[in-house]
């Protein structure tokens, strides 16, 4: 079980050895789509079927938040039926788990025989979409991205909190897209009209893992590990700061970075960005931060209540001056500690409102075929998280104690106010310009 979700942050990697499906749709783009053939649509109603199946036994609330799930699930087979090509018929199995508007609950697709990349992050920053950094030598760095760059629209339609992370699904997983048609303003206020075309690279269409094919497996793995690595830096005014991507560690990889803390009067948790991950490793983190055993919550599932623990490392947990810094793509397992933080009085919370994608799901893994293997998924929701002070995350976010924003000059300079202003708090002293330095973004290889 995890607090992860897909989407708001940057949700999960799916390892498949063996895929085949949709490689047209977008090395092909330049094409008309082909329609859907009456194989792929059986296909894609018997995902519907097994999916909303699923739902409709595991899901936390019997009552579907009061959606007749079977009229609608039967109203998307009839959408299905009807679709033009497979990359509708896909987003009618997306769209019917949507409707449950629900962070955590969401469908899946087979995986795509191809990595595509924009060249850019971006992120709501208060109520505005700013681009965070571009990829060197991207077809966005060409045409002119810069960070500090405001997103007015993308493919026509106005990013917002409310909507980016499912832009960032359908573009990103759903329906991945050759190009991007975006509108931005530069922090001078000039405007930009760009076609951002992807980065594309063929992936083998079932990976080897014979002979030498086992070590390209090894080393890609090493590759995107090296990503998700903590890391930590050591600051004037005895202060560490701790930067992770996830909540993906064991014990002792928690216990490791916990015990170099201890060595330092303050500790600055920078978590924007990250997404959750394990309970587990929330578990470990929180008992790492408390002299005492701390309730993180209440598991409301559809047959019970049960309070959640964590554990305290007693005399061997961290008790110095604790900061936690979040933004709006901190989610799940970030926001929960974060909120354990402020509810408890143990630190100051610092930046901007998080994600509010805080449930406990479950990835479901299913197939489609014999000789070719169609691989497919779900992740679905089996309990709400209420917090001691009786209420839910969801939809709603931590607000930090101090709100502190970067401007898109900020941006354009390299200039990091939050976390000049979290050291500052823990007692230490760095310039925004050194902060913006740090810890810098590790761009994964295409």
């Amino acid at each position: 079980m995890s607090f992860n979700g897909l989407g708001r942050g940057e949700r999960a990697v799916w390892i498949f050895l063996l895929f085949s499906w949709g490689a047209t749709d977008v090395l092909l783009a330049q094409q008309p789509q082909p329609r859907i053939s009456k194989f792929e649509k059986d296909q894609v109603l018997q995902m519907l079927n097994t999916v909303s199946s699923d739902v409709r036994k595991h899901y936390y609330d019997p009552k579907m938040h009061q959606v007749d799930w079977d009229a609608s699930v039967q109203n998307f087979r009839g959408r299905i039926e009807n679709a033009a090509s497979l990359n509708r018929g896909l987003s009618e199995v997306a769209a019917a788990l949507d409707v449950l508007n629900d962070s955590h609950t969401f469908f899946l697709p087979p995986p795509r025989p191809y990595k595509h990349d924009y060249g850019w992050r971006i992120a709501m920053v208060g109520e505005k979409c700013l681009v965070l950094g571009v990829r060197p030598q991207s077809d966005a760095e060409i045409k002119g991205v810069k960070p500090g760059d405001q997103v007015v629209t993308i493919n026509g339609f106005a990013p917002a909190r409310e909507n980016l992370w499912k832009m960032n699904f359908v573009h990103n997983v759903l329906r991945p897209q050759p190009s991007l048609h975006v509108s931005l303003l530069s922090p001078s206020g000039d405007r930009k009209d760009l076609e951002i075309v992807a980065a594309m690279r063929q992936l083998q269409q079932t990976r080897d893992l014979t002979g030498e094919g086992i070590w390209d497996y090894i080393r890609d793995l090493q590759s995107e590990g090296e990503l998700g690595k903590m890391r930590y830096a050591e600051l004037e005014g005895d202060v560490m700061v701790l930067r992770f991507p996830s909540f993906a560690f064991g014990q002792s990889e928690v216990d490791g970075a916990m015990k170099k803390a201890r060595h330092h009067k303050a500790l600055v948790m920078d978590l924007r960005g990250n997404g959750g991950g394990a309970v587990s490793t929330l578990n470990e983190f929180l008992g790492n931060l408390f002299e005492h055993d701390v309730k993180i919550c209440d598991r409301v599932t559809r047959d019970n209540s049960k309070p959640e623990t964590a554990k305290s490392r007693g005399k061997d947990a961290f008790t110095g001056k604790l900061v936690v810094l979040v933004d709006s793509r901190s989610g799940s397992a970030s926001e929960i500690l974060a909120r354990v933080v402020q509810i408890e009085k143990r630190g100051t919370v610092v930046g901007d409102k998080s994600a509010g994608a805080v449930m406990e799901a479950r990835r479901y893994s299913y197939k489609l075929g014999l000789d070719t293997i169609v691989p497919y998924g779900a992740s679905i929701t089996g309990a709400d998280l209420i917090m001691t002070d009786g209420k839910s995350l969801e939809h709603e976010g931590v607000t930090p104690d101090e709100i502190h924003l970067p401007t898109p000059a900020d941006l354009a300079a390299g200039r990091d106010v939050a976390l000049a202003r979290a050291v500052e708090i823990a007692g230490g002293k760095i310039s925004l310009e050194d902060a913006g330095k740090l810890m810098p973004f590790e761009w994964p290889k295409n």
